[in-house]
């Protein structure tokens, strides 16, 4: 028998792994950072639209809000899925992020405060801010909920009672659906109530992904198993989760968009732009999900008796790219938000 090269047969350094994964995180944070700052320009580019004030600054400074929501909340449903693995490697979860996701909430929807102070204006200086108008008028009020819901997330992170550290979120979530759809508004509960369901589903989708790949990476030396059960367990309650994210978004797509206009804005519109940039992110989502469910179904359920075990750890290779577009999502979803419905289909027709 041939003996193996000395080349191939030489260990890989320690530190390469650590390092290609802090370099793959710093190119992710920086792609969704430029999404926001880059992305206005780009979708108004030929439309014919003027952007609105502070479009880049709003769309960053969402990014953050949603990804420290995600974050919090996917903590929350991803430990709850923890409790049900039967055998929990020594060690238990990773270290816990939702101290410094609650942070970063918090400074993000100061900084929409902020702008919500200035009468939807980037503020030049301090003394341009209204603060005392905030509580004089309902964006103001909805921006201060959220800036004390995360001031308290921020203080529950350590809590042990999963409900007690839910309820501040609920309250992000509420407000922002509010937010989302002002009164003047045709039927402005009906959106709002669609907001709620796919903000909350979001959340979850994404944070719940984000926590089972991390556990399951920090058991894959002690007991893979543990964390391809876990990761099953989510992609059972994911597949809820991406139908209400679908079917909530397409609804209120449609009610902003009626069907003989939806393609020609999906064209000629910043609006409709990203959000054709959005979904064609989710089919490639959905793809990375289809994927490695059929890993877990490999690893978790051999065809054959004879046939060779399956790796146990080999579903966490498309989940990892799926956290890194989801990451994507979640910016691109910022920007929509960020960009105005566009003036000559701006009224909702049901």
């Amino acid at each position: 028998m041939a003996r193996p090269s000395p080349l191939s047969a030489a260990p890989r350094p320690a530190w390469r792994a650590p390092l290609a994964r802090t370099v793959t995180v710093l190119l992710l944070l920086l792609l969704a950072g430029l999404i926001p700052l880059l992305g206005p320009s780009l979708a108004l580019d030929g439309t014919g639209e003027d952007p609105a004030p502070g479009t880049a600054g709003i769309g960053l400074l969402r990014t953050v809000l949603f990804a420290a929501l995600a974050i919090q909340c996917g903590e929350l449903f991803g430990g709850l899925l923890a409790r049900r693995v039967p055998e929990v490697p020594d060690g238990g979860p990773p270290p816990s992020w939702s101290g410094y996701a609650a942070f970063a909430g918090t400074v993000a929807a100061l900084g929409l405060a902020s702008i919500v102070a200035t009468g939807n204006l980037v503020p030049g200086r301090l003394s341009d801010m209204d603060v005392g108008g905030l509580y004089q008028t309902r964006d103001g009020a909805l921006a201060l909920v959220e800036v004390n819901a995360f001031l308290v997330a921020g203080l529950l992170s350590r809590s042990r009672r999963t409900a007690l550290r839910a309820l501040p979120l609920v309250a992000v979530v509420v407000a922002e659906a509010l937010r989302a759809h002002p009164v003047t508004e045709l039927r402005p509960l009906v959106g709002a109530g669609l907001t709620l369901v796919h903000l909350t589903s979001a959340s979850l989708w994404v944070g719940g992904l984000v926590y089972a790949v991390r556990v399951g990476w920090r058991w894959r030396a002690s007991d893979p198993r543990a964390g391809t059960a876990l990761l099953a367990l989510y992609a059972r309650v994911a597949v809820v989760l991406l139908a209400a994210v679908t079917a909530t978004g397409l609804v209120s797509t449609v009610r902003r968009m009626p069907p003989d206009t939806l393609f020609e804005q999906l064209r000629t519109t910043a609006y409709g732009r990203v959000l054709l940039a959005k979904a064609l992110l989710m089919v490639v989502v959905t793809v990375l999900a289809l994927v490695a469910r059929r890993r877990l179904l490999r690893a978790t359920r051999p065809r054959r008796r004879r046939a060779r075990p399956a790796d146990p750890l080999a579903a966490f290779a498309p989940a990892r790219v799926e956290v890194a577009v989801l990451g994507l999502v979640v910016a691109v979803s910022a920007l929509l938000t960020a960009l105005p419905v566009p003036i000559r289909w701006g009224a909702l027709w049901w």
